[in-house]
């Protein structure tokens, strides 16, 4: 980072100072007010603020503001990157970060931002790590408290002793798609977010190998790489993967925190259609009545995956890669009343309060066609009256267990570990809808939800037989 921070503030909604952490000397606490007067005046939403030579970062949680002020040329997105670790770590220690949280928690916060950050800059930002010896009232050591091993040794995220009965591994392969369509159905951009989340239940300090279908390491080792490998973008690994080997043959090889964490994050630049194109129609019968007919079409190849289950004796399964969990809102005039409406499939309802119609589906399979048709009642206006329509959006989620639009491969996940045991892993494919798809008047817009309550359950999940 190019610059220090020279103080951290922590304001409630209305601007007042909760907490604050000087850490050069350069600013006073009247910086907030500043601040606050120029955050108010601003009509942007942007997360950072200039004036008078002090450069504002701040991000907003709850009801609670997260500003840092610096008189030196510091790096933006750094500083919001260690904002948002700040508050994660506040959750892991409260629960919720929030006003009456912060109060209630004064020793704790500031013992926690000593740790954090050293002279304006980010130290230890594992929540995991700081736990060991910053104790809350109900955790407090009993013996004299000396620094964790993570904090003085090579490896920061990761505690030394950590035992499991069962080592296991849970990988998920997470793809969202954003599409941007116009009016006329033609896909004005798209991208592919992946990420690799983790979850890691195991002893010791394991070195773990990861390979992907990377076409660059493919190609360096002499293997085909037609229809197989993939040209990832915009890489970002976690802390824990050695950059310098990864430079050198693609190989991401890495300790790893114990517990949840993102392991990679990445984007595809590709052509990519919508999965599921939905095509609305409005006829008006009369003054008083419209119907709607509407086609949802999933464009994805059903594809079917055998899996060996350890548990089951060797049997083998299938698993087919089918949208779940469907939901298509579809917005209604203001003023409709009395719905009529029938479904190819699924079940559909009428929202009044959020001026749609819900239309959920299930299980969607690859290459299927369902329609909608829904008559409503609206109350008899003159033309001069009437007012132009407004052209909302139409919302699609949904989920697609088992299939990913880049073609990702886990080729294998090797655990070594000096004790010799055998760890367990367990991988999944999941693509959700994206940030947002904005079709103008056929107005489409997928909405990011979640896959599982539970997305680490064993039963969700199965053994996976990597290629060698």
């Amino acid at each position: 980072m190019a610059g220090a921070v020279s103080a951290l503030f922590l304001l409630d909604i209305k601007g007042r100072v909760l907490v604050w952490r000087d850490y050069r000397g350069d600013v006073s606490a009247k910086q907030a007010e500043r601040f606050f007067t120029k955050l108010i005046e601003k009509d942007s939403q942007d997360p950072v603020v200039y004036d008078n030579g002090v450069s504002y970062l701040f991000i907003q949680h709850s009801n609670v503001y997260l500003m840092t002020a610096s008189r030196q040329n510091c790096n933006a997105a750094s500083l919001l990157f260690f904002l948002h670790r700040v508050v994660d770590v506040f959750k892991h220690y409260f629960e919720e970060l929030e006003e009456e949280s912060l109060r209630d928690n004064f020793v704790v916060v500031y013992e926690l931002l000593d740790e954090m950050m050293d002279f304006g800059y980010p130290q230890y930002t594992e929540a995991n790590i700081l736990s060991e010896f910053i104790k809350t009232d109900a955790y407090r050591m009993e013996v004299t408290q000396r620094p964790p091993m993570a904090v003085t040794n090579a490896v920061s995220w990761r505690s030394e002793g950590i035992q499991y009965k069962k080592n296991e591994v849970f990988l998920d392969v997470v793809e969202h798609v954003n599409i941007l369509v116009n009016s006329n159905g033609q896909i004005i951009r798209s991208d592919v977010v992946g990420a690799l989340k983790m979850r890691t239940y195991l002893s010791g300090m394991p070195e773990c190998k990861l390979g992907l279908n990377d076409r660059i390491l493919l190609e360096a080792q002499g293997r085909s790489t037609k229809g197989k490998a993939i040209d990832l973008d915009d890489i970002k690994f976690h802390q824990c993967v050695r950059l310098a080997r990864f430079e050198n043959d693609r190989t991401i090889s890495f300790i790893p925190p114990d517990g949840s964490f993102d392991l990679m994050t990445y984007r595809l630049n590709t052509q990519v259609k919508p999965l599921i194109w939905v095509e609305a129609q409005v006829e008006r019968h009369s003054r008083s009545r419209v119907e709607i007919l509407v086609k949802a079409r999933s464009q994805f190849k059903e594809r079917r995956l055998m899996f060996k289950i350890l548990f089951t004796n060797g049997k083998m399964i299938e698993l087919y890669s089918t949208a779940t969990n469907v939901e298509i809102e579809l917005p209604v005039s203001s003023d409709a009343s009395n719905p009529d409406v029938r479904t190819s499939m699924g079940s559909a309802s009428y929202v009044p309060e959020d001026e749609a119609l819900i239309w959920k589906i299930r299980s969607f399979p690859g290459g299927k066609e369902y329609m909608l048709r829904a008559e409503f009642t609206l109350p008899s206006i003159t033309a001069e009256e009437a007012t132009p329509e407004r052209k909302a959006p139409i919302r699609v989620k949904f989920e697609i267990p088992y299939f990913t639009v880049s073609g990702i491969q886990v080729r294998y996940l090797k655990i070594i570990e000096k004790s010799g045991y055998h760890a367990l892993p367990w991988v999944r494919y999941i693509t959700m809808a994206g940030l947002e798809v904005i079709i103008e008047n056929l107005c489409l817009d997928f909405v990011r939800n979640s896959m599982f309550e539970d997305p680490y359950r064993p039963h969700a999940l199965a053994p996976f037989q990597f290629e060698s």
